[in-house]
Parts: C-alpha cells; structure tokens; sequence
C-alpha cells in the first residue's frame, strides 16, 4: 500500500476548502431599506437561488458617500436607495453599472428606472412608489383650494402651509418634477409663492407636518403617502386622533396627475458577483416578490400589473386609482442643480 504524504493530503484539503468558498453563492447588498419585513422576502430570495444575501445597512447619502470611498474595493454588488434624487445622482456620479435585463425591462414602466444608455444598458431600476401628497385639516379647509400643488402658493393658502425642508430630497425630488411641469420660470415663481406661505420655517420629518396640521399650527402640509398610511395602520390612540383630524388630497388629478417617487435598485459599478445581483433585482420586480417589497413601506408596486392589498393605501384613495404623473422621473432627477438654485434664490430653505 503506498504511504500518504501528510502534508501533500493537508495541501489537497486547503485547495479543496478553497474552491468550495470561491464558489459559494453570494450578493453583498447595500441597502437604504430598514424594514423588518424585508427579512422574509431575502430569506426566500435565498431559498429559491441558493444565493446568501449580505446586507450592510445606511441611509442614502451614507450609501452614497461609502461607494465612492471605496472606489474598485467595494464588495457591493446591489445598492437599494429610496428617492429618485439619490438614485440619480448615483448613476451621475458613476456609482453603478447599465444592466441589460429583458425582466426587468418587461416589469419596470420605462417612466420609472433610468434613461437607456448608448448601449442600451439601464442604470437603475424603480421597484416601488410612493405619492407626494397634500393633508389638510378637514374642518378648516375647503378640498377646492388643496386639489393641485399650484394651489399651495396660491395667496388665498397664505400662513397656511408646513413642510420640511425644501432641500430634503422628497421636497427636490416633488421641485424637480414641478419644474419639468411648468418650465424654470413658472416653477420658481411657485417657490416663491409657495415660501411666503409658509405658516412656520420648514422643521421636523413629514409625519411631523401631519401632527403640525392637526394640531392647529398649520392647515395644510405636504408628505409622502406612507406617512400618513403608517399613523393610519397605527394602534396608537394618539395616532387615531391626528388621522381623524386631516384629510389627504391627492393633487392634480384634473390635469398632469400625483408626483410620484420611486425606491429602486442598481448593480453596483464594482461588483464581484454582477449575474447573482442581477438576479436579486429582477426577484426583487418579480410578482411574488413586489407586493411583499412594496407593502415594507407602505407603498405601492412599480411592476405593471401588481396590485397592493394594504388596507390603508386603499382607504387613502377611497378605494379607486388615481392618477399619477408619467414623465420620466430620471427627468426629475436631472432637473435638482435648478431647483437647488431656485431654492437659493427664493430663500426657501
């Protein structure tokens, strides 16, 4: 019988073990998402590739800012961000790579990912949507004069209005889409209007404008519809209250239709394991996939011909669809060095 070399076998071992890890199935997922529910919809991603799912979580800006710092060192394979703004500003910075995908291009409305590049590839792709709407103190305000965002600087609104701050990126993102509206001119005319009639200086999130309405310090405000869809699912009696206290109008239905902005998701410039993050996205637009996604945040689907079963989304339109804008929202997201400017101008901070 020969003799084994000792070494030679710990050697065949180490080679063994090595390959194994090289080929074990991953995708590192930067993430601006922090939502139990996601739990789920990643552990079964996994369960049905085969593919583990390592996820690093940080806000957007933060996202941002770690992709650039690293550079080609980045681990990340697939960014989830959660406005159109950042994503925009993502694919300009040229923090992603265009991906071909028939899937995903079949599931995602061309409105709501990125403008194709020369080749064809596509930067980012939208995987949920949320309205930027009006709330109004029902007994103070007639629905008349919150039925369009004109309106909010229309002078008859005067010392009426609370909103955050209009460099937040919901408030850019809402800009931005005015401005592609209404051209440069029109649109910061509006800002103007808008800043004069604000009732207090832009503070606190957009649930803190809703509490600010029912509370009497204002009568109008402006938020993205899973605020007031969370203080709606609410079991807090507190909650209960602001919500029997305001309305929401969805604006705009009478001409270009509800602003809408977009969660989405891109492959990272630098990624490690381009085809597995691939993958995770066009699960992540799949049927099965977007209702679980887009009922995390209280938001609807952005894959055509899903529908939502979230009882609140379905209280705040009465049951019925709305409409909502269809412009380019990679088009908002190119218009935010003009409103950052007309902002300056007007002094809205």
């Amino acid at each position: 019988m020969p003799r084994f070399n000792k070494a030679l076998l710990s050697a065949c071992a180490l080679v063994i073990l090595g390959n194994a890890h090289a080929q074990e199935q991953v995708v590192n997922l930067y993430s601006a998402r922090h939502y139990a529910t996601d739990e789920a919809l990643y552990s079964n991603f996994t369960k049905a590739t085969g593919i583990k799912i390592n996820r690093v979580d940080a806000d957007d800006a933060g996202i941002l800012a770690r992709l650039k710092a690293e550079g080609s060192a980045s681990p990340a394979d697939v960014v989830l961000l959660v406005d159109a703004a950042r994503l925009y500003r993502g694919e300009t910075d040229g923090l992603f790579q265009p991906i071909r995908s028939q899937a995903l291009e079949n599931a995602i409305p061309p409105n709501l990912r990125a403008q194709p590049t020369a080749d064809g590839g596509i930067a980012w792709f939208g995987l949920s949507t949320r309205a930027r709407v009006i709330v109004y103190n029902k007994a103070k305000v007639n629905p008349a004069d919150v039925d369009s965002y004109e309106k909010l600087a229309d002078p008859s609104n005067k010392g009426k209005v609370c909103i955050r701050t209009g460099s937040h990126p919901y408030n850019l993102s809402l800009f931005g889409a005015i401005t592609e509206h209404m051209g440069e001119q029109k649109a910061e005319a509006w800002l103007k209007g808008l800043n004069a009639n604000l009732a207090r200086a832009p503070k606190g999130g957009d649930t803190d404008q809703i509490k600010a309405v029912a509370a009497g310090e204002c009568d109008i405000a402006v938020t993205n519809s899973y605020y007031f869809a969370r203080l709606m699912r609410s079991t807090k009696p507190e909650d209960a209250a602001v919500v029997s206290k305001v309305e929401v109008a969805f604006p705009n239905q009478q001409s270009w239709g509800t602003h809408m902005n977009i969660a989405g998701g891109a492959v990272a410039k630098h990624a490690k394991h381009q085809a597995n993050a691939v993958k995770l996205l066009e699960y992540l637009a799949s049927p099965q996939a977007q209702e679980y996604f887009a009922n995390g945040n209280n938001e609807w689907p952005a894959a055509k011909g899903v529908e939502l079963a979230n009882p609140a989304l379905k209280a705040m339109t009465g049951g019925k669809p709305f409409k909502s804008e269809t412009i380019p929202i990679s088009a908002v997201g190119a218009n935010m060095t003009k409103v950052q400017q007309m902002l300056d101008r007007v002094g809205l901070p």
